[in-house]
């Protein structure tokens, strides 16, 4: 990391930064771009978790801990209050070289296991998040953000998108793939997120590269039009590793990619700073749950 422009400042010990992972359409990049983003807040010296709000047969987050002795999500009670220890063991361990690592809190039952009752609320799995200690939270979401911003609009609700985005200290990271359709559903989502007065100057926009080489003409002009629009667009190139294996090996990952990592977790702490100063006030403890558990209440 040494090599690469502007070091990484690491967050102070009592606040939490949300980084929710969203995306217009399945096929985004959303796990990876979450995975690379976990590494490089890590490096930088910060408590990191990734939360995995997908079902377990739709998520490839228990496929990547494989091997690992910890219960995951299901062993988390869900009718009384939990500690600090109990949701730290139910996370796995995701190494980051150099004996650092981060932690993934996921559905690890095995593929034939009845479904888990995941948390509703963002706020749910924001207070999972608090009550594990960790500062740096990234959030690998599901929702179709344009669709579920104008359902919410039409249902005269609180959509999935509105609720990560107000969480306290959120950046928003919005993926697409660096193709023609990906960044024609991705200007989609960014008009949908303009018309609903969704933070977009505290958002950062990742374009996900399909294959090696120069990037189409049609997605450089749309990254020139998401760079008016949004606080930050970060390119992440094609690498064959991650094609071939996902990411279940990071260390042979290009030095490109790597780059690429390390210039979002800059864009969005600078973000950060520019939101709510730096270095990060303390973040709001958690409530207590009383006999109601964070898989159905808000904080």
């Amino acid at each position: 990391m040494g090599k690469w422009e502007g070091a990484l400042m690491a967050l102070p010990a009592g606040s939490r930064l949300v980084l929710p992972v969203m995306a217009a359409t399945g096929g985004s990049g959303r796990s990876t771009v979450a995975d690379l983003l976990a590494g490089a807040m890590t490096v930088a010296g910060s408590g990191t978790v990734v939360l995995d709000t997908a079902p377990r047969l739709s998520s490839p987050w228990p496929s990547w801990t494989v091997g690992q002795e910890v219960g995951g999500l299901a062993v988390l009670p869900p009718d009384r209050p939990l500690t600090r220890s109990e949701v730290q063991r139910a996370a796995a361990w995701r190494p980051a070289g150099r004996g650092a690592g981060w932690q993934v809190l996921t559905d690890r039952r095995d593929w034939h296991s009845p479904p888990l009752a995941l948390p509703q609320y963002p706020a749910a799995w924001l207070q999972l998040a608090a009550i594990g200690g960790w500062q740096a939270v990234i959030a690998d979401t599901t929702h179709p953000v344009a669709h579920d911003i104008l359902d919410a609009r039409c249902a005269g609700r609180i959509g999935q998108t509105r609720a990560w985005c107000e969480l306290p200290y959120a950046v928003p990271v919005l993926c697409a793939a660096a193709t023609a359709s990906g960044v024609q559903a991705l200007q989609q989502a960014v008009m949908a997120l303009h018309a609903d007065g969704m933070p977009l100057q505290r958002t950062v926009a990742v374009l996900v590269a399909q294959t090696d080489g120069r990037l189409p003409a049609v997605v450089r002009a749309g990254a020139t039009m998401l760079t008016s629009r949004t606080a930050a667009v970060v390119h992440l190139p094609h690498d064959p590793h991650i094609r071939t294996h996902g990411l279940r090996t990071a260390s042979r990952l290009r030095s490109r990619t790597r780059q690429a990592a390390h210039s979002l977790v800059q864009a969005v702490l600078k973000v950060a700073g520019a939101t709510w100063g730096m270095p990060l006030p303390e973040a709001p403890r958690p409530a207590p749950l009383a006999v109601v558990s964070p898989a159905s209440r808000p904080l």
